[in-house]
């Protein structure tokens, strides 16, 4: 099934469609016009106003002179342009989107559903800033798959997003903590910030501690150094600050302070599940964000469910945030590796469609062979 039909009721003509309306005007019920192609009553209801819907659209197309097209075709692009954009590495890159309302509309902690062109994908990223003064709403995104890589080489200032829709989720809960330790792993470095800018403005007392691979790596130190009274940095490699993941320095934070209140961490599945661990013997509330594997964002489709404790939930609209500590992290990995071919395999083709594509715009005309006719002359 797709869309409520079958893949035999996907086949429908539009020749069928017609014969079936010339039917109905006749007199025909519409039980009986299904019957006769085959399919669904339902099926050929939807199918006509479909039809009836595209003539509308254009004979109102049509109706319109070419200047107001063009100005109405402009400013539905322009409802979600890109009007900045920055790089942070080779493959972590900074989106801000123009859209008033969802920018006053916006919370720490929620996410939006983004799609790059009519038939792309549907992805969800949460919101790494947004400020209603400027009406506009910030994302960090990492090329990692076919969508984020296509949209690393098409999202330039002036382009537009075709779809952005939020913010959805349930806010983070800011709450009345006098202590928040503010855990951001790579990405997740993004996300946390407004939590932690929300924890400051709330008056806690707010400790940041970030983690990369490498210091070359690292972006907004300086937003997050705004918004915390103490800032602990963490690399892989030791080439900023505490050589060590950033259970390092939760561990260093709770080594001075025995009054924390709660902790944010978000980041990948792996390095929330070490966080919770790390607070678990201490008793401190954890709150992680969930990202898992998501497509309508709305609660039908169950792709986003985890287990929470002996419950299970949909991080679209039960979260994104959760007790770090009643999560089952080993589930919700496992079934993000379950998609890694299908994803891996998506990106190789979109790779070997995009050489195709390059060659084809470069292939040298062919040389003309020597004392070969003009084709007027022959």
């Amino acid at each position: 099934m797709w869309g409520g039909m079958t893949l035999f009721e996907q086949r429908i003509t539009d020749d069928e469609i017609a014969a079936a309306r010339e039917r109905i005007a006749a007199g025909v019920s519409l039980r009986k016009a299904a019957a006769q192609i085959p399919c669904a009553p339902s099926t050929l209801s939807l199918r006509i106003k479909q039809a009836e819907r595209a003539e509308a659209d254009g004979r109102d197309r049509s109706s319109r002179s070419p200047e107001s097209h063009a100005m109405s075709e402009a400013r539905s692009t322009a409802q979600f342009e890109i009007v900045r954009r920055e790089d942070f590495s080779d493959v972590t890159y900074l989106l801000e989107i123009r859209h008033p309302l969802m920018a006053k509309a916006a919370r720490p902690g929620q996410f939006v559903i983004v799609m790059q062109h009519e038939h792309g994908e549907r992805i969800p990223l949460t919101l790494a800033d947004f400020d209603p003064d400027r009406g506009t709403v910030t994302l960090v995104v990492q090329a990692v798959g076919k969508t984020t890589t296509d949209m690393q080489q098409r999202c330039r200032v002036g382009t537009s997003l075709y779809a952005l829709v939020g913010p959805m989720g349930i806010p983070s809960s800011i709450g009345h903590a006098r202590k928040v330790v503010c855990v951001g792993g790579g990405l997740g470095v993004a996300p946390v910030y407004p939590q932690a800018r929300a924890y400051k403005q709330s008056g806690a007392y707010v400790i940041g501690v970030i983690g990369f691979r490498s210091k070359e790596l690292m972006f907004w130190e300086d937003e997050f150094r705004s918004v915390c009274d103490e800032f602990i940095v963490c690399t892989d490699d030791g080439s900023e600050g505490i050589k060590g993941l950033v259970t390092a320095g939760i561990e260093q934070a709770i080594a001075h302070h025995s009054d924390i209140d709660e902790l944010v961490a978000i980041g990948p599945p792996v390095m929330m599940k070490g966080c919770a661990e790390t607070t678990r013997p201490h008793a401190i509330r954890t709150i992680v964000s969930l990202n898992p594997v998501m497509v309508d964002g709305t609660g039908m489709c169950g792709g986003c469910r985890v287990k929470v404790g002996d419950r299970v939930k949909f991080a679209c609209v039960d979260g994104p945030d959760f007790d770090g500590h009643a999560v089952d992290f080993d589930d919700l990995m496992a079934r993000l590796r379950r998609f890694k071919p299908s994803e891996t395999d998506a990106l190789e083709r979109w790779r070997e469609s995009c050489r195709i594509r390059a060659e084809a715009e470069f292939r040298p005309e062919p040389a003309p062979l020597i004392g070969a006719r003009p084709a007027a002359d022959r």
